[in-house]
Formats: C-alpha cells, structure tokens, sequence
C-alpha cells in the first residue's frame, strides 16, 4: 500500500517539507543572534542571502504542505473499496490507530502553513524584513509538528493492510460508537444549530466591526478560529443530515463521494481559506508598528478579513439553502 503513487506522494511532500523546515530552523539561531538589517557588514550579507533563499524555498513548499491536505483525504476516500466494511475514508482511515491522528495534525500543520506564507509575504515586502525573526520563530516551533506528521504519515501508510477488516463511517458515526465521532455525533442538533449560526454571526459581525473601525482584530482572529471546528461538528451533527437526506447518517466524509457531487471539498475548503485567513488578519493586526509595514499590515488585514467573511457566509448560506431545499426536517424536541 505504501508503494502507490498517491501515498509515495504524500510521504514524499511531508519529507522534503519537514527537511528544508529543519534546515531553515537550523538558520534561525544565526537569524536570531546576529540579523541586524542596518549593518552593511559581510555577515549580515551572508545572512540576508541565506533567509531570501529558504524564504523562497519554503515559500514554494508550504503550498504543498496545503494541497497534501486535500491529497490525504482523497486518497483516504480513493482506497476505501479495499478494505472491507469500509464504505468511505472513514473506514480507510480507521485502518489502524494512526489514520486519525494523521489527518488532525495534517489539518493543523496546514492552518500554520497558511498563516506562515501569509507572514511571510508581509515581510518580503517591507524593505527591513521586520518580521524575520518572528516567522523563523513561528517556523521553529512548528518542527515538532511537523516531525510527528512525517511519523505518523509513514506508521498509517506502512500499517495499512488490504485484509484488514475495518469499520464503516455509520458505526464509527454512530450514537453508540465510544469514541470522539460518536461523542460529535451525540450532540443535539438543535443545540449545534445554535452555536453554529451564533458562531457565524460572531464571526461576521466583529469582523465588519474591524473592517470599518480597524478594532477588535484579535476577538475576529479568536471567533474565526473558534469557527472552524464547530463548523466541523456542525456537519457531523445536523448539516450533512440535509444532504444525506438521513436522519441518521452523520459521516463528514462521504460529502466526498461523487453521490454528493463532492460537495465536501467545497464546504471544507471554504472554511479552510476562512480560517486562515481570519486567523491571519488578527495576527497581523497584532504586530508592533514599523515604518516599513504601516501601509501594508491595513491593506492586507482588510484584504484578509474580506475574504475570511466571504468563505463563511458561503458555506452559511449553501447551509441554508440546503436545509431549505431538502425534503429531511429534524424534530428538536
């Protein structure tokens, strides 16, 4: 199994990302101690050299790290005809006890990734590089993360066995199952729709707030942040429901299956680009005033905010329309 292309891929990209993230942290204790963007000397030209070319290294990986996201999942959902009881890549990914994992740090490390291009991009346009030593900062620290990536990428694909007998996504998703599914699938639903569309109202309303009044950054960096995940368990509890059309088919993956015309790709890379994007424009927001950067932080951060609200209010209102449109309607009491 872990000879398929798909699988030598995403081995292969977690690898070459993990290995120049090594490298540039290694650089970074150079960064650190010596940078000083006022000296002419031929150290801080040597230093200046260094971090343009694994800036721009890492800046051509890291969209790689986002697109492995979506890679992982489809070849999830591509294998599951060989594993049986497997009906989706709910059951390829419980497989073994390393799927799961795999696919949460794989979902966190690309939330990072996106945050740090965005960095990033602010400081290869500053003439100073202002935040140089802050996005090697934030590089260094995601290593762990991404080493564990690369490990349990690696323990999933190489433990996966094609006569395994796995569970299907209605038993993983199930009221009964003991696990983290069942306990997402157990939540009401009238409860979830509650803190799903106040989570959105949060979200959108602080975020027009910090566009008009440029305040309040940090709590629409937080409310999009918090958005995501209970957008995540908004679809195990009731969304996917409406599509499903059954009251008891709570899988956030099978919206992956041509049978739903893949919706799930969309609805998921809706709130993907929403929260990085939001949890961008607040961290930008937050970065100490420099000359270099008093025009572009404004300009990007209202950018970002723009795009953040956009992404949630269209996957609210696909939502919307289909719990309108589908002929399934829950009892809440």
């Amino acid at each position: 199994m872990i000879l398929r292309p798909a699988t030598l891929a995403l081995l292969l990209i977690s690898l070459v990302v993990t290995g120049f993230s090594l490298t540039a942290a290694f650089h970074a204790m150079g960064i650190y101690e010596r940078w000083d963007p006022t000296s002419g000397s031929e150290d801080q030209l040597d230093l200046e050299k260094k971090t343009s070319l694994i800036s721009s290294i890492i800046s051509y990986l890291f969209p790689l790290e986002l697109l492995s996201l979506a890679l992982f999942l489809f070849t999830a959902e591509e294998l599951h005809p060989l594993f049986t009881g497997a009906m989706c890549a709910a059951g390829t990914l419980a497989v073994n006890a390393f799927g799961y994992p795999a696919l949460l740090l794989k979902v966190v490390n690309a939330l990072c990734a996106g945050v740090w291009l965005i960095i990033n991009h602010l400081d290869t346009r500053a003439y100073d590089s202002p935040l140089i030593r802050l996005k090697y900062l934030f590089l260094t620290l995601m290593i762990p993360l991404l080493l564990l990536e690369c490990f349990l990428l690696f323990s999933y694909f190489s433990g996966v066995k094609p006569d395994v007998i796995t569970s299907c996504c209605g038993s993983l998703f199930s009221h009964d199952s003991p696990t983290l599914s069942g306990d997402l699938t157990s939540l009401p639903a009238g409860l979830m729709q509650a803190v799903f569309f106040t989570s959105m109202v949060l979200t959108t309303g602080s975020g027009i707030i910090f566009l008009r009044t440029g305040r309040h950054g940090r709590f629409f960096s937080v409310a999009a942040a918090v958005t995501f995940p209970v957008a995540i368990a908004s679809i195990i509890s009731f969304i996917g429901l409406y599509f499903y059309e059954m009251p008891s088919h709570h899988c956030p993956f099978c919206l992956l299956q041509k049978e739903y015309y893949y919706i799930g790709y969309g609805l998921y890379a809706l709130l993907f680009i929403g929260a990085v994007t939001g949890i961008s424009a607040g961290v930008i927001n937050s970065f100490p005033p420099t000359h270099s950067l008093s025009n572009t932080v404004p300009e990007t951060g209202s950018y970002l905010t723009r795009v953040a609200i956009l992404c949630y209010l269209l996957f609210t209102l696909i939502t919307v329309i289909e719990m309108t449109i589908s002929p399934l309607r829950l009892s809440y009491f």
